[in-house]
C-alpha cells in the first residue's frame, strides 16, 4: 500500500465522507479482498479517502477508484450550477496515483462522475458547495464515451438514483449508494491507461422500515465480456449482491446481503438474463 500525508488543506477537516450511520442501520463501506489490499492508495494510514458526502478507495495500479460510497438526502437537495467547476487532481494524494486530463484531451472520452454530482448537493449551502467542488476531483472520475448515458438503454444507468425516489416510498428520503468500475485484465489500453468497460452500482434504502439493497451492472455481455469502445452495445442488468462481489473482489456488510432479494431474473444463467429496457423494469 502507498501512504501519503495531506498538505495544508483548509477543507480537509470538514470532509467527513460517507456516513455509515446515514440510514437507520449501520452500513460500512465495502472491504477489499485480501488479494487487492496492497493496491490501495492510503491517506493518513487508511484506504478510505473522505470527501464531502462521499468516500472512496483509490487503486494504485489502475489509477481510478475501486469503489465510491455516497449518501443522498433527498429532502435537502440544492440546485447548484456546475459553471466554473474545474476537474483537478486531489492535492492530498500522489499525482501518479490519479488519472488526469492527459487521458481526456482531444478525444471522445468524457470525464464521467462515479458519485453523481447532483446526488451530493444536499445539506446546508456551504456543505453543498463543497460537495460540488469535491465531486470534480479526478479520483471520482472515470472515462466514458460521450454518448455513454444515452447508449445505456435510454439513460437508465444515469437515472438509477432518480428511479428510487420516483418508484419507491423511501423512508425519510434517504439513500446510500455504492458504485465504481470493474477492472479486468483484458481492459483496452489507451494512452497507457486501461479503460474500464464495466461499471456497477448498489443502492440501499429503507421502505416501510425494511432495509433493501439492489445491485446493478452496466456491461456489454454478461457471459463473455469484451473490451470494446462501442458503448452502444452496453446494457444495464439487475444482479445479485453475491455476483457483484465476485466481479469486483469487494466484500459488502452482512446487512446489505440480508437486504438483497434475489429473483428469477437476477439468478438465472447469464445467457438467459435480459437487460433492463426501462427503469420500470427494476425490481425494487
Amino acid at each position: 500500500m502507498t501512504d501519503t500525508t495531506a498538505p495544508d488543506d483548509q477543507d480537509s477537516a470538514a470532509r467527513t465522507g460517507y456516513d455509515p450511520d446515514f440510514l437507520a442501520i449501520h452500513i460500512e463501506v465495502p472491504a477489499l479482498d485480501e488479494s487487492i489490499r496492497d493496491d490501495a492508495v492510503l491517506w493518513e494510514g487508511a484506504a478510505t479517502v473522505p470527501y464531502t458526502h462521499f468516500s472512496l478507495t483509490l487503486s494504485r495500479s489502475r489509477r481510478f477508484a475501486r469503489w465510491v460510497a455516497w449518501n443522498i438526502d433527498g429532502a435537502s437537495i440544492k440546485r447548484l450550477s456546475r459553471a466554473n467547476s474545474n476537474f483537478t487532481d486531489d492535492p492530498r494524494l500522489p499525482d501518479d496515483a490519479q488519472t488526469g486530463n492527459e487521458l481526456y484531451a482531444n478525444n471522445r472520452l468524457d470525464r464521467g462522475h462515479l458519485a453523481r454530482r447532483a446526488d451530493l448537493l444536499w445539506g446546508d449551502l456551504p456543505g453543498a458547495k463543497q460537495a460540488n467542488k469535491d465531486s470534480f476531483y479526478y479520483t471520482n472520475i472515470t472515462p466514458q464515451m460521450d454518448d455513454f448515458n444515452q447508449s445505456s438503454k435510454e439513460g437508465i444507468w444515469g437515472r438509477l438514483e432518480n428511479a428510487v425516489f420516483e418508484d419507491v416510498d423511501v423512508d425519510d428520503l434517504r439513500v446510500s449508494v455504492f458504485g465504481g468500475p470493474v477492472f479486468h485484465e483484458d481492459d483496452r489500453i489507451y494512452r497507457g491507461t486501461a479503460l474500464p468497460h464495466e461499471y456497477w452500482k448498489l443502492v440501499a434504502f429503507f421502505e416501510g422500515g425494511v432495509l433493501k439493497s439492489r445491485a446493478f451492472l452496466l456491461t456489454q455481455n454478461l457471459d463473455q465480456l469484451r473490451a470494446l469502445m462501442d458503448l452502444d452495445e452496453f446494457r444495464v442488468y439487475q444482479i445479485t449482491l453475491a455476483e457483484l462481489e465476485d466481479r469486483t473482489m469487494l466484500h459488502f456488510p452482512e446487512a446489505l446481503h440480508a437486504a438483497d432479494a434475489p429473483t428469477t431474473a437476477t439468478t438465472r444463467a447469464a445467457e438467459e438474463r435480459m437487460p433492463l429496457d426501462s427503469a420500470a423494469g427494476i425490481q425494487w
